[in-house]
């Protein structure tokens, strides 16, 4: 089976010209021309590789980076005509593989492109989890149970997804907060069981009897599984 390569860049100029250069290294190419549609692309069609504008009509591409590196690790080239160090280091401190600056030569995309897609992906990503009537959409940030939507602060959002993205493994005590709150966070375990319990409130059948978030004694949780 071909590896999908998606472009996500507003320029048909471009994504005509990297269509022709990615089928000739015998991928499967799909385009998006939005950061919204990029990311619905993503989630669809786990790419291999994704080459994305920072130009973009609705998104700017960082937020789209930021977003898609919520739930997901696949690879991605930043393309864009700015050329200043600041904007590069934000791409990369985002998330991104690789900056290169359009103009650019096809052989050097491609032996950057090869590069990038020599980091190791998890096996399996998740973007979206779904339990009885409990779905967590993490491409488009909404929490369902019903029907209804759960309205979760930010912080018990970023637990949330934590434990979607772990799904069915158990995570330290230790893991969390450094995940959460940061490293000097560790050993404020009284930060995690207050939000694990307002958590367990909003999206457990029986708050008082959890079948999502499980406790592990003396050593975290497990969700899901």
């Amino acid at each position: 089976m071909k590896p999908v390569a998606l472009i996500i860049d507003d320029e048909i100029q471009i994504r005509r010209l990297l269509r022709v250069v990615l089928e000739g290294e015998n991928y499967q190419v799909h385009e998006a021309e939005t950061g919204q549609q990029g990311l619905m692309e993503i989630a669809t069609r786990r790419p291999a590789i994704i080459l994305l504008d920072l130009g973009l009509p609705d998104l700017d591409g960082l937020d789209v980076l930021r977003r898609l590196r919520e739930w997901s690790e696949a690879p991605v080239i930043v393309l864009s005509v700015r050329d200043d160090e600041q904007g590069k280091v934000a791409a990369l401190d985002t998330g991104a593989e690789d900056y290169v600056t359009k103009p650019f030569s096809t052989p050097e995309l491609l032996a950057r492109l090869r590069a990038a897609q020599r980091k190791t992906r998890p096996d399996e990503e998740v973007s979206v989890f779904k339990s009885g009537d409990l779905i967590v959409d993490l491409t488009a940030r909404v929490v369902t149970r019903g029907g209804h939507e759960i309205k979760l602060t930010a912080t018990e959002y970023a637990l949330l997804r934590l434990f979607v993205k772990h799904s069915g493994r158990v995570l330290t005590h230790r893991y969390i907060l450094r995940e959460i709150w940061g490293p000097k966070s560790e050993e404020h375990r009284q930060y995690l069981r207050v939000y694990v319990t307002h958590l367990r409130q909003k999206i457990e059948s029986d708050p008082t009897n959890p079948s999502l978030i499980r406790t592990e004694p003396g050593i975290g949780y497990r969700f899901g599984g």
